[in-house]
């Protein structure tokens, strides 16, 4: 099986006004393609940051990061952004949206911005793979939440990646809407065969994904 991510011995320390914050302490993670994983522990255990460096949002402190077979060390932000573009997609919490623009435009803006063909075809089918091919005209402030949240998934799916990193994708969503969410979000990550790397505080989630792994203050335990 081919690795779609791989993290050894990765530290981030984060300075603050009392001193140095050790967030993560020398984490070993990876990931295989087409695996989801799920990842849980209390609030502060390093859970979001293990994601941030993992897509390169974030600069490790030291170790080593592999991503989709190409090493992270001493990548400038442009050469992150490039190597993301159209194969790394991310799902957040708070949807993220742009509010002047309609749920089509807020799927279809990046592909265009990552220069991949068929931008028009792709958005549209990622919205109707959501179930909102009646609200792709909609803004995000005319949608429920479940339906924002819903557009962000279409979003970070729209380009085919190879991996998906989806921080508490469901925290502000009802359990219903929250699952009806993640049903979409796990059917389409499988069946476009990409690596799913899922943040979450609920056991019930995360029990979908092929494997668990929990962290406790900055550590994989």
């Amino acid at each position: 099986m081919t690795q779609a991510l791989c993290l050894k011995n990765v530290y981030l320390t984060l300075s603050a006004q009392s001193g140095p914050v050790e967030i993560l302490k020398g984490v070993d993670f990876s990931a295989d393609k087409g695996e989801s994983v799920a990842i849980v522990g209390p609030s502060g255990s390093g859970k979001s940051s293990l994601i941030a460096v993992a897509a390169g949002l974030e600069q490790a402190t030291s170790g080593e990061i592999t991503l989709l077979g190409t090493s992270l060390s001493g990548r400038s932000e442009d050469a992150m952004a490039r190597l993301r573009r159209g194969r790394v997609s991310m799902v957040f919490q708070s949807f993220h949206l742009l509010a002047t623009m309609t749920a089509y435009d807020n799927v279809r803006a990046p592909l265009e911005i990552a220069r991949l063909d068929r931008v028009n075809t792709k958005a549209n089918d990622a919205l109707v793979a959501v179930g909102l091919a009646d609200r792709m005209r909609h803004y995000p402030g005319q949608l429920s939440g479940g339906e924002r949240q819903r557009v962000a998934v279409a979003r970070a799916l729209a380009s085919n990646p190879d991996i998906v990193f989806a921080d508490e994708p469901t925290g502000n969503l009802d359990s219903e809407t929250g699952a009806g969410v993640a049903d979409r979000l796990f059917a389409i990550a499988a069946e476009r065969g990409a690596t799913l790397i899922l943040v979450t505080h609920d056991l019930e989630l995360a029990r979908r994904a092929d494997r668990i792994v929990t962290m406790h203050a900055g550590q994989i335990v």
